[in-house]
């Protein structure tokens, strides 16, 4: 490969990740048809690979991708003469204008995440749809963020487009009433985003920081619709304190770094005041005698305490404790748990936890972050060859490199097995 066409590729791979959603999002606002828009994007893209090491890359790459879909589309549309109605439509003349904006959702990928999160569809679905047509994420992926296998998440999103299709779920703008309906499938498809972009389950690169930007872009701009919702403001808060971290999260030499042993000075301080501020307000709210707060406010808390400590031995572990002690409450969920054992092994010893962790080894057995964990007490106890052991299988369960890195070395410092 020259290395011309070696930067066309890159430039392709780039308008991938940017551009994806948006063409998908135009389509379906456009055509009303989920597998077109979807079809036609890929379509569009599969002409990029082919006309753009020819051509050159347009000065308006989304532009171009955005003319190209539509018109595979109208394409495909004509072909397919058995749909009358639609068949019509293709003979109208190319329009890319913007329609005017109609309802409380003016963002078509917005607008298209709450069509995907329509209570007809059981949530598993409607996150999965929506992170593979907005997301871009592949089916692998969004297998692994649901930790099921790839050939299951396959037929979940197939069922759900074909449930959208039986039901005749049109692509427009929801009621205010719809948006609140859907919020909790809308919120969940965010924070998977943002988490495969942040510790991403496959490929070289360890951070995807594509997809923890997408996310907190519609973080913000859920929180400009609904500014009066706890849930959206503490996810963003949740997301912005992480992302915060991201710049010292991987090592130069391509390891992991917990949180731990972060250069907390590399921290991103505007995000992590920004977030800090999202909690401030939501906890004047819940004193001034608003809802309780939720999933998402509350692990926003843990990452607020966390952020405000000037290092690692100064954190309120026992804040920490206090705030999973009501997160269990609401969400006893095994990973939930697991965390809160993290936390109890700062406050009342590894001992202690490693007993509530032990608790977890069947539900989380395919999880390697429990490994990792269980590894970490087995040897802050003296149990080297057990440690090792974990250690082992948390390296076997995950594919990201920085974290395989970083496991590889802590089971590497055990030494002899015991």
């Amino acid at each position: 490969m020259t290395d011309a066409d070696s930067a066309v590729a890159t430039a392709i791979a780039r308008v991938h990740r940017d551009e994806w959603a948006r063409v998908v999002a135009g389509l379906a606002r456009r055509f009303g048809d989920l597998d077109l828009a979807e079809d036609a994007a890929s379509d569009a893209f599969v002409a990029a690979v082919e006309r753009w090491p020819r051509d050159g890359v347009p000065p308006n790459p989304g532009a171009w991708l955005t003319t190209t879909a539509a018109r595979k589309a109208i394409d495909r549309l004509r072909r397919e003469s058995r749909r009358d109605d639609k068949h019509q439509a293709a003979w109208m003349p190319v329009d890319d204008a913007p329609p005017d904006p109609v309802g409380p959702v003016d963002d078509d990928r917005l607008r298209l995440i709450f069509t995907c999160c329509h209570p007809v569809l059981s949530m598993e679905s409607r996150v999965a749809l929506t992170l593979r047509l907005l997301g871009g994420l592949t089916v692998a992926e969004i297998a692994r963020a649901f930790l099921v296998p790839e050939t299951t998440m396959a037929q979940r999103i197939t069922r759900a487009k074909a449930k959208i299709r039986a039901a005749r779920i049109p692509y427009r703008s929801p009621s205010q009433s719809d948006v609140r309906e859907r919020l909790d499938g809308v919120l969940a498809v965010i924070s998977l985003i943002f988490n495969e972009g942040y510790l991403a389950s496959a490929g070289d690169d360890p951070v995807r920081a594509d997809l923890t930007e997408e996310a907190i872009r519609l973080g913000r701009l859920l929180r400009t619709l609904l500014p009066d919702q706890g849930e959206v403001a503490g996810l963003l808060a949740l997301m912005v304190l992480t992302d915060a971290r991201r710049g010292a999260r991987v090592s130069r030499g391509g390891e992991l770094v917990t949180l731990d042993e972060q250069d907390r000075g590399a921290w991103n301080r505007d995000l992590v005041l920004e977030g800090h501020a999202l909690v401030r307000e939501r906890i004047a709210a819940v004193a001034g005698g608003g809802q309780q707060p939720g999933r998402f406010q509350l692990l926003a808390a843990i990452n607020a305490v966390h952020t405000a400590a000037p290092s690692a031995r100064d954190t309120d572990w026992s804040q920490i404790v206090t705030l999973y002690d009501r997160l269990v409450r609401i969400d006893p969920s095994p990973i939930v748990r697991l965390n809160r054992a993290i936390a109890v092994a700062e406050v009342d010893g590894p001992d202690v936890a490693l007993a509530e962790v032990d608790r977890l080894g069947e539900t989380l057995d395919g999880y390697h972050a429990f490994h990792a964990a269980l590894a970490d007490l087995l040897r802050r106890v003296g149990r080297s060859a057990e440690s090792r052991a974990a250690y082992d299988r948390a390296i076997q369960l995950t594919a990201n490199p920085a974290e395989r890195a970083y496991l590889s070395r802590r089971r590497d410092q055990l030494g002899g097995a015991v």
